[in-house]
């Protein structure tokens, strides 16, 4: 089983485009200005757009690993995303910096490495 695609909504189509294009995600579909699709720059997973006269903003966060979070950071503030938090190293091993997209949508700029998929406290007969 593989993740195809995360779908979130948006209030406003063009400012949600504008927003993940300016994160470095190349938009690959674009329908009547109520759906649109991107492929990120490494992985197979795309993400999709959603317009919604009503969002539904909750308690999921978007994880956005890169291999630089420092730069990346960097970067992305040149370009006018803004941050909650600045990149700090967390106690589960990652570093990582929080941010929303103009809808408010919770998403997370974040390196991980290997600890990403093998903690020290992964569980023994996890495969």
């Amino acid at each position: 089983m593989d993740l195809n695609q995360v779908t979130l909504t948006v209030r406003d189509f063009r400012e949600g485009v504008a927003f993940y294009c300016r994160l470095g995600l190349t938009l690959i579909v674009s329908a009547r200005e109520e759906y649109a699709r991107f492929e990120l720059p490494s992985g197979s997973t795309t993400l999709s757009l959603h317009v919604s006269d009503r969002p539904t903003v909750g308690d999921t966060t978007l994880y956005l690993e890169v291999d630089d979070i420092d730069r990346t950071y960097a970067e992305l503030i040149d370009l006018g995303i803004r941050f909650d938090t600045a990149p700090a190293d967390q106690d589960w091993k990652w570093r990582e910096a929080r941010f929303t997209d103009p809808t408010g949508n919770k998403l997370c700029l974040y390196h991980a490495g290997l600890d990403r998929r093998f903690p020290p406290w992964r569980l023994e007969d996890a495969s």
